[in-house]
């Protein structure tokens, strides 16, 4: 594509929301979309019975037509002005985003660094729609790779006793840098209750698939005195409920009796990274809703 067809290719955006499912919902939002000038390029939606709740996620393109013209951000402005009126009448829990746009995240990591060498590399080739602000950790392990990256590195050590400051400070990094989403990479510190509800919706954590099964330390060797044929990962929203929050994606590998607890939990590196990142994706493309303790994830 030329720079002159580039430069008048319409804005695209991303329109998600969910409400108390009834009739009328779908044609509002296309008859809404179309009298503003805007094109769908695609569509989906469901109604979950068990809630009575209904979702969808709509990729559109807008000229400008109806929104009114000018940059992207006056256009993205006037979408949601003139869309709250329907948002309103539905009960609807909706978001609009461009989908240019990437997400901010912060990654957090402790002494186990595969997952977050693994969102730093995808995110340097493109393969994530993401911008790293900053990377946290308890340890200095990582600082020079977070630096061969060109990511600030902040080292904020926690004790039972900093906890709550260390905390605070994570806080502050996430709000004065813009942060949509907090990643934690193996980060292997217990969230506290306050920060996951001031982080609802928006910080990510990955775990073995073992939990609840194989508790507490070294759960890979665990795995193989149990003998496991399948190993995993989870990605999943962090709530109060210590590992217990909406799952995004889940990741398996099989294993044979040969295998050693090395092995093992070499290969559960790898399932934890390609779980991680597939939730990481997910979240920032807009195609995950929460649906109560589950998740409603659009493809």
């Amino acid at each position: 594509m030329n720079a002159a067809a580039s430069a008048a290719a319409p804005d695209q955006y991303v329109l998600t929301l969910s409400c108390p499912d009834k009739p009328g919902i779908v044609h509002a939002v296309s008859s809404y979309l179309f009298m503003t000038g805007c094109n769908i390029e695609d569509s989906q939606q469901f109604g979950d019975r068990d809630t009575g709740l209904f979702f969808m996620r709509v990729h559109f393109t807008a000229e400008g037509a109806g929104a009114g013209t000018g940059s992207g951000t006056d256009t993205t402005e006037k979408l949601r002005a003139s869309f709250a009126a329907i948002g309103d009448s539905f009960q609807m829990d909706w978001q609009l985003h461009r989908a240019d746009q990437k997400t901010r995240i912060v990654l957090m990591v402790s002494k186990f660094g595969h997952c977050l060498n693994d969102l730093l590399f995808r995110t340097r080739i493109g393969a994530l729609p993401v911008e790293i602000a900053a990377v946290v950790s308890n340890h200095t392990d990582f600082a020079e790779l977070a630096a061969s990256y060109g990511v600030p590195f902040h080292h904020i050590p926690v004790t039972a006793d900093t906890k709550a400051e260390a905390e605070a400070r994570v806080l502050r990094i996430v709000e004065e840098e813009g942060v949509e989403l907090v990643v934690l990479a193996r980060y292997m510190q217990v969230i506290s209750d306050d920060l996951c509800k001031k982080l609802e919706g928006r910080i990510i954590n990955i775990h073995h698939s073992f939990l609840p099964s194989f508790k507490g330390a070294k759960p890979y060797h665990q795995a193989h005195a149990r003998g496991v044929k399948l190993i995993g990962a989870t990605a999943h929203y962090v709530t109060a409920e210590l590992d217990e929050g909406p799952i995004i994606e889940q990741e398996v590998a099989r294993v044979g009796h040969g295998v050693t607890p090395q092995q093992l939990v070499a290969i559960g590196r790898d399932v934890e990274c390609q779980a991680l990142a597939r939730a990481v994706q997910w979240h920032s493309e807009h195609r995950v809703l929460l649906n109560g303790t589950r998740t409603v994830i659009f493809d």
